[in-house]
């Protein structure tokens, strides 16, 4: 055997993205490149490692059991790697999150001087929905998730980062721009929603059957940017969280509509596992966001206050 780590990522990256042509995208390489690497790591197996059956790929049981491995030898070489750091006094490992796609518009504001201070910590943040944010940590391949609702069958602590507020909202050409309003609006109009496992979803849902609405579902998107776009368009309303239309609420393109019983509100939260044992990078992000909490949603997110 005489494979490189090169190899190794390469490899590791095709059975992550499935995909010869995704994993040279992601490893910013082009495609034949990745190709000669996995045929020379190919070349020193007898067993197939993958299948091409049309244009898709199918990692066999032998290539999981190599990945694996190829995982763990990966991840000793980090900490080859991150040892002589911390040996020199230097902070260094990696930090692994998983956060809602709302949460891009808050997390950033919560890295950005962590990651300036200890320059030889590797992020890695999976941008996703709930459900998948949920799953990441009962998998315990993550340090941290961000969510606005909080898991009921997973066992969690949790720091609340920021209050999060959910009101109706439509474009600047809606004609309800007085106000507020009853609930009866909702029989009115048309709703944008989230996919299912969002936690924006379910806020809104819940909302809703407490109240026994009757609500005309017209759309149903993926993210918050695509709802927001649909709203912006005139396609409909929905109920969003404030933090990710800053912008368009403060140059008109959108509109707070004040309806009885809204803003719905709840909290933005970093949760994790109860009981985990966290590194020695995760533990001091947990204790920068706590001594620093105060002065982050001073500098960046006082404006949600004006709503």
């Amino acid at each position: 055997m005489n494979y490189t780590l090169h190899q190794l990522q390469v490899y590791l990256k095709i059975v992550e993205t499935k995909s010869i042509t995704k994993a040279a995208i992601e490893l910013f390489l082009t495609q034949p490149a990745v190709s000669i690497q996995f045929k020379n790591f190919q070349g020193q197996f007898d067993i197939p490692l993958i299948e091409v059956v049309g244009k898709q790929v199918y990692i066999t049981d032998f290539g999981n059991e190599i990945a694996e491995m190829a995982e763990r030898i990966i991840l000793e070489v980090y900490a080859i790697n991150y040892k002589t750091l911390t040996y020199k006094g230097i902070l260094s490992g990696r930090l692994k999150l998983a956060i809602v796609s709302t949460g891009k518009y808050i997390m950033p504001y919560f890295l950005s001087d962590f990651l300036q201070k200890h320059t030889s910590i590797e992020l890695t943040m999976d941008v996703t929905n709930k459900s998948k944010v949920i799953d990441s940590l009962e998998k315990n391949e993550v340090d941290f998730g961000l969510v606005s609702v909080l898991p009921d069958d997973l066992n969690v602590e949790e720091e609340v980062l920021l209050e999060n507020h959910l009101y109706l909202v439509g474009n600047k050409k809606s004609d309800y721009n007085k106000g507020p309003y009853q609930r009866s609006i909702f029989n009115e109009i048309s709703m944008i929603y989230r996919e299912q496992g969002s936690g924006t979803r379910a806020v809104m849902e819940k909302f809703f059957e407490t109240r026994k609405l009757q609500v005309r579902k017209k759309l149903e998107l993926t993210s918050n940017e695509a709802v927001k776009q649909a709203v912006l368009a005139g396609l409909g309303y929905s109920i969003m969280p404030l933090i990710g239309i800053h912008t368009e609420l403060e140059t008109g393109e959108l509109r707070v509509i004040p309806v009885s019983g809204l803003p719905v509100k709840s909290a933005w939260r970093l949760i994790w596992r109860k009981g985990k044992k966290f590194s020695p990078v995760a533990q001091a992000f947990l204790n920068d966001i706590r001594e620093n909490k105060t002065r982050i949603l001073k500098n960046n997110f006082e404006w949600v206050n004006r709503f």
